[in-house]
């Protein structure tokens, strides 16, 4: 194929995805209002399943935190005229692009895979599977286990009984949004530390090395997205990252060892 010939390859892939992307969007945006009731503004409510299992599971213990309290509820209010047409457009679009993830990878894979050698083929494919799956996963544990907690944390955080909080729309969806996503990318982890390993950046020696650093920062990251300091919450989001530092040494390559002895010169 020419240089022409991809040019024209590679728009048509724009279109594919463009158009995909344009069905979702339109099957989201015709169930937004469900999926927003049931769905995004779930963790708003005592009845959120986070909540009522971290409640099985605390019972009465004074050094865990209280999850069994049913009275919580945040209303979620709007300040804008044109705030809630805007976040179904948005939120649609953000479902759309989560939705057509695997079809917008499929689309980059096959566009990529006739440059690639025969024995390249099969180990980025697997990078691209991969990747999706963890991608998924990590927007999977922002949902249900990062973005609650820290939402249920600063709503119920109080520094003067005189203060109302009032949680807007733009203020709910965006930290919503940011949370989940952010997750998605950290669970990306082992494939960037695969990628990097194939470039001879980093091997497992030094993954081991740094370990206890890697321990401490990820502790440090886990105390920023879930700021209520309290050991329990700290360690449910703490655990998920610190596996996943783990799981990027078994994709990392062992360092070459250095030859014995020089290769004699002719």
């Amino acid at each position: 194929m020419t240089f022409w010939d991809h040019l024209e390859e590679l728009r048509w892939v724009l279109f594919r995805i463009a158009g995909a992307l344009l069905i979702f969007m339109i099957v989201s945006f015709s169930l937004m209002p469900y999926l927003f009731e049931n769905f995004v503004l779930a963790p708003t409510d005592s009845n959120f399943f986070l909540y009522r299992w971290f409640c099985h599971v605390s019972g009465d213990n004074p050094l865990l935190p209280n999850f069994c309290n049913d009275d919580y509820h945040v209303d979620i209010i709007n300040i804008n005229v044109a705030s809630q047409f805007l976040t179904h457009i948005t939120t649609s679009f953000w479902f759309a692009f989560v939705l057509s993830f695997p079809y917008i990878i499929f689309e980059v894979w096959k566009f990529i895979r006739p440059a690639l050698y025969q024995n390249e083929k099969k180990s980025v494919g697997l990078a691209f599977a991969s990747g999706t799956f963890m991608f998924f996963l990590g927007c999977a544990v922002g949902y249900t286990l990062v973005f609650p907690l820290t939402f249920r944390f600063l709503t119920e955080y109080q520094l003067s009984t005189s203060i109302v909080n009032q949680i807007s729309l733009n203020s709910y969806m965006g930290n919503f949004l940011m949370m989940i996503f952010v997750m998605g990318i950290v669970f990306e982890l082992p494939l960037l530390a695969w990628l990097l390993s194939q470039m001879g950046l980093v091997t497992k020696a030094f993954f081991r090395k740094y370990r206890k650093y890697a321990v401490v920062l990820l502790l440090v990251l886990a105390a920023v997205i879930t700021p209520s300091g309290d050991p329990f919450t700290l360690t449910v989001v703490f655990l998920p990252l610190y596996l996943l530092y783990e799981l990027s040494i078994l994709f990392v390559k062992e360092e070459e060892k250095e030859s014995e002895s020089e290769e004699v010169s002719e």
